[in-house]
């Protein structure tokens, strides 16, 4: 049975709950801005949309109220309640699956099956380290970094309109080639899997413990992204879709400590061809692979980057 408490406790105090709730209503903007223990005005979509939601935190959860409507306030479970029109257990339920908490599941690692869990790891919550990796300006010919960003910062700027114009461009043009000079002379990309000191494998500084999953040509993105993000074995740190408009980009982690990334990627290769029925583009094998960046408004991170960030 899945409990309020718990919910919060992964949700960093309920805040997240209002996130992903208001990001439905306005995907194109960031809808939450904490500041201390309060956020700025929001917008509430049930008043008109107008800037007038209240989020603050008292005794450790955040509770809402409306600068006009003085009936309008409660806790994070009472707003899910008025966007979803559920109650009880079974608000509950829906929450743990749409914000991807996986509450009462027994998460399974496919590399460790085996492997019992201490009384360390029960017990102790471990800091949250958000992975580094290096950032690229256009074209795809520059290989020196231009910063070295974390997978916030890239969630933050495909989510943004920052991409939105040549996005839009690169998908307009019918001509293959044409697109692939298009999208290799516009988008900025990045090496999600490390810092490097120039784009080769021999040049790597530092691996993040990521590797990017490629799919392309996919005729149903929403399925195969559902598919993705309630996978038993590997955690969805960042997804997002291609700059082409027809695939996605899986980034997920890996321990770097206990194989090479290259024995990695052939594992999971194969794991993706057996349970999820796709090929995966063989370029992730290469640890400097190129990853562009376009836009997505509906791109998601793993919520445990969002709650450190606050």
């Amino acid at each position: 049975m899945i409990k309020e408490r718990d919910i919060l406790d992964k949700t960093h105090y309920g805040l997240n709950i209002y996130a992903h709730i208001l990001q439905q209503y306005y995907p194109d903007e960031i809808v939450v801005k904490l500041s201390g223990k309060q956020c700025l005005p929001a917008k509430n979509p049930f008043n008109g949309d107008k800037q007038t939601l209240l989020l603050k935190n008292i005794d450790w959860v955040f509770v809402y109220n409306d600068a006009e409507l003085p009936d309008f306030k409660g806790n994070p479970f009472a707003f899910a309640a008025l966007h979803y029109k559920l109650s009880g257990e079974e608000l509950l339920e829906k929450i743990n699956e749409d914000l991807h908490l996986r509450i009462g599941e027994e998460h399974k690692s496919y590399f460790n099956q085996d492997l019992p869990e201490t009384e360390e790891k029960k017990t102790v919550k471990p800091k949250i380290h958000i992975p580094k990796f290096s950032y690229f300006n256009a074209p795809v010919s520059n290989i020196y970094p231009k910063a070295t960003k974390n997978l916030l910062d890239i969630f933050y700027l495909i989510k943004s309109e920052a991409y939105a114009s040549i996005t839009n461009g690169l998908r307009s043009i019918t001509d293959k080639d044409k697109a692939r000079k298009f999208k290799a002379s516009q988008f900025d990309y990045v090496t999600f899997s490390g810092t490097f000191s120039k784009r080769n494998d021999k040049a790597l500084l530092n691996h993040s413990g990521l590797l990017t999953i490629d799919f392309d040509h996919i005729p149903n993105l929403q399925e195969l992204k559902n598919q993705l993000l309630k996978d038993e074995y590997f955690d969805t740190e960042l997804l997002f879709i291609s700059p082409s408009g027809d695939g996605l980009k899986w980034i997920i982690p890996i321990d770097i400590t206990a194989s090479t990334h290259q024995n990695f990627f052939k594992a999971i290769s194969a794991y993706i061809k057996k349970v999820h029925k796709q090929e995966v583009d063989k370029s992730g094998k290469d640890i400097s692979r190129a990853c562009f960046l376009p836009h997505d408004p509906n791109v998601f991170i793993n919520p445990k980057y969002l709650t450190n960030n606050f």
